[in-house]
């Protein structure tokens, strides 16, 4: 290496040639100091790393050129007695080629002293605005700015396709105590890149991007730049969404995971194959299972790497933006699983992030989630909680997700989850409360709403924990749904029992009505239940094909007429006979038998009653919209029962779950000509015709402390929805 240029000018203060050689192997935590332009008492300094150049020389934007002179460990110095203003480096290399290029280190930093602030203290809103890597424009040069949270790291690199994946050259400036790096990198407007950090035992980790917008295509394992660019059509949705409160409105959810409905589909072919079919059905919503990135594909999307990230494996963040944007201008909502509870231990993604426990608990009674082979979030942290908070109100706004179903609830809320005694710390008050976790999930609920009125966070959440639907300004956790798992369990039990016997466990279908209203409740019947040797919702049922299929069309019925919104998951719509498995599609062949067809056809016609009657939806969550009938009828496995709306509009459903046609006495609250609106024994649902000929004659005969009443004929498995005669 040759020192052909000038020589430093007096008061020009001297490299220290420790921090050169710092500077030179990538290990600075503030390499701006040294490179970059400096103001100097005889006029500007400009520093560059050229490690291997035989001659270098700054371009100034004037056309001036200016020769630098090498002074330690590959970098070259120049004195400017004026502002050089914007320049670039040219450096020539042995054998004659020469590469000229932008400095990185002569620009302002991307990241604010509000941004830092709101950070620190753990409220930033916006953090993916801040973190990560974004296309910008920096003084007047269009690149991609770098910041990433790395509080225990000693250094941080960026490397990328766009360095040779060599990141000596791309060493990022740490902005504060909280441990911000930062880097702008002129000229990059895309490509793939990670992290390479100093750990504080002096450890390289290479990492990907915890904020990164978009990700490879796993198994590959980088973050990729991306710039948002899709131009949304969905205004009217938007504007009405934030003007109702979704608890009033009708809400059957379809739910389904994208890579199993019809594989091989991209997020833009799923559009039109989704929205004709689930328009056809009359679902108002669908639920995806997690679309946030994820390495391995047997989790359904439930062990996270990329928050941030949707799954690359069906196209890019804008191709699921148009899929969500079609969605909303064909009417139907849609809801995402979010999975903030635990992590995997991926040493590429999150796990001990800059060398050490940070995402996640440092202590693994607290930090590990014995059932899935996970880390969980130290929820105690105000950066992780804002790392989270943050994500939740990203798919909202970013993507316009009209509700997050919060994934595993209990196993956050209890410090004793799946542990055994010894495995576990009790809180500061001696209890098995996560304290830390509910303040998270109170936070994030409470955030989410403040900022998107008429979004749905709903809890997955499996034990009695009281007021989850409760608002936090009440001392709850402030979810707006919570499913009901308790009817889940129960109704599936009694539902697979032989009809013969259910007589015996009555309670089983009537127990959930004791509560229904105790919580804001969805009635899910969930991928939970369709897999690892669960069997079908189909090969649940008991008894032969005919049974079957008669017992299921009952058991959808008694879901939509229950109080509370319904949850379906794909395949059980036609009743699939074999067992999801998210290796393979769905058995799409089956539709084509009219058997099938037929429980199809009641979907449809359930969801079709179900939008078009309020009764069925408007009071879901308060007693105003429910009545007993009977709910006594035991020997017959007959539930009978009312729904109302504020106006005195009523249904009365009746099932019968008993294998046997029966005509009972039941009472009603008015006389007069009650309409059989729905009738899951009809043939054109497969069913064997039993009914009331369309209607039933209320007298005004007393039955049951009612002033009405009507000799009322139900099908054996199946279940009938009577309406009043206006």
């Amino acid at each position: 290496m040759t020192d052909t240029s000038i020589s430093p000018a007096p008061l020009v203060p001297p490299l220290d040639g420790h921090e050169a050689y710092l500077v030179s192997i990538g290990r600075h935590p503030h390499p701006h100091q040294v490179l970059g332009p400096h103001h100097v008492d005889a006029g500007v300094l400009v520093r560059v790393l050229r490690p291997l150049a035989e001659s270098v020389t700054l371009v100034i934007e004037n056309g001036g050129r200016l020769a630098m002179a090498h002074v330690s460990h590959g970098i070259w110095e120049a004195l400017a007695i004026i502002e050089p203003g914007a320049y670039q480096v040219e450096a020539t290399y042995a054998g004659g080629g020469s590469w000229t290029s932008d400095d990185p280190y002569r620009f302002w930093p991307t990241v604010g002293e509000l941004d830092l602030y709101l950070f620190g203290e753990g409220r930033h809103e916006n953090l993916w605005r801040m973190l990560g890597s974004h296309v910008v424009e920096n003084m007047g040069v269009l690149g991609t700015s770098f910041a990433v949270w790395a509080p225990h790291a000693q250094a941080v690199r960026i490397k990328g396709d766009f360095n040779g994946w060599y990141g000596v050259g791309h060493s990022m400036r740490r902005m504060d105590g909280n441990g911000i790096w930062e880097l702008f990198v002129p000229g990059l407007t895309s490509g793939t890149y990670k992290y390479e950090i100093l750990a504080a035992d002096g450890r390289w980790v290479e990492r990907a991007d915890p904020m990164a917008r978009q990700a490879e295509i796993p198994p590959a394992t980088g973050s990729v730049i991306t710039k948002a660019s899709h131009q949304w059509e969905d205004a009217a949705w938007m504007e009405a969404r934030a003007d109702v409160e979704p608890s009033t409105k009708p809400m059957s959810v379809y739910e389904l995971h994208v890579g199993s409905w019809r594989p091989g589909l991209s997020y833009r072919e799923l559009a039109d194959h989704l929205i004709g079919y689930v328009g056809d059905l009359g679902f108002t919503h669908v639920e995806f299972l997690p679309l946030a990135e994820h390495p391995f594909g047997g989790s359904w999307g439930y062990q996270v790497s990329g928050y941030y990230a949707p799954t690359s494996r069906f196209g890019s963040p804008d191709d699921l933006r148009y899929l969500i944007d079609r969605l909303h201008q064909a009417g139907i909502g849609v809801i995402m699983d979010w999975v903030p509870g635990h992590f995997p231990k991926d040493e590429w993604a999150l796990a001990k992030f800059d060398g050490q426990a940070l995402y996640e608990h440092s202590d693994p009674r607290l930090g590990e989630q014995p059932d899935w082979g996970t880390l969980v979030f130290n929820f105690g942290d105000s950066q992780v909680r804002n790392f989270l908070v943050s994500n939740a109100v990203y798919w909202l706004e970013e993507f316009h997700i009209d509700g997050l179903r919060v994934d595993a609830v209990a196993s956050m809320l209890y410090l004793d989850y799946s542990r055994n005694e010894g495995e576990w710390v009790p809180n500061k008050f001696g209890g098995r409360e996560n304290l830390e976790a509910i303040s998270f999930l109170q936070e994030a609920n409470a955030t989410a709403y403040k900022r998107n009125p008429g979004v749905m966070m709903i809890a997955e959440e499996s034990t009695s924990w009281p007021g989850v639907t409760r608002p936090t300004s009440d001392g709850g956790l402030g979810f707006g749904l919570k499913w009901n798992m308790g009817w889940m369990h129960d109704s599936l039990e009694y539902i697979e029992r032989d009809p013969l016997y259910r007589g015996y466990h009555h309670n089983e279908i009537t127990f959930s009505f004791v509560y229904a209203f105790s919580e804001n409740f969805m009635l899910p019947i969930s991928h939970d239940e369709v897999v690892h040797g669960k069997g079908s919702l189909f090969g649940k049922m008991p008894g032969d094909d005919w049974q079957k299929r008669a017992n299921l069309r009952a058991y959808l019925a008694f879901m939509w007429g229950h109080p509370g919104k319904q949850l379906l998951f794909m395949g059980s719509e036609f009743g699939q006979t074999s067992e999801w498995s998210e290796e393979r599609g769905l058995d799409w062949w089956e539709l084509d038998q009219p058997t099938h067809q037929g429980l199809h056809s009641l979907v449809r016609e359930l969801n079709t009653v179900y939008n078009a009657e309020a009764a069925l939806w408007q009071h879901d969550f308060d007693t105003e919209g429910f009545e007993w009938i009977d709910g006594g009828l035991a020997e017959q496995s007959v539930v009978a029962f009312l729904r109302k709306t504020t106006e005195g509009e009523k249904i009365a459903v009746f099932a019968n779950f008993s294998g046997q046609p029966v005509r009972l006495r039941l009472g009603l609250p008015v006389a007069g000509v009650w309409h059989e609106i729905l009738n899951t024994d009809a043939a054109e649902y497969g069913g064997s015709g039993v009914g009331n000929l369309g209607s039933v004659t209320a007298s005004e005969t007393p039955w049951g402390g009612r002033p009405a009443s009507a000799e009322v004929n139900l099908p054996p498995l199946g279940v009938i929805w009577l309406k009043l005669e206006k």
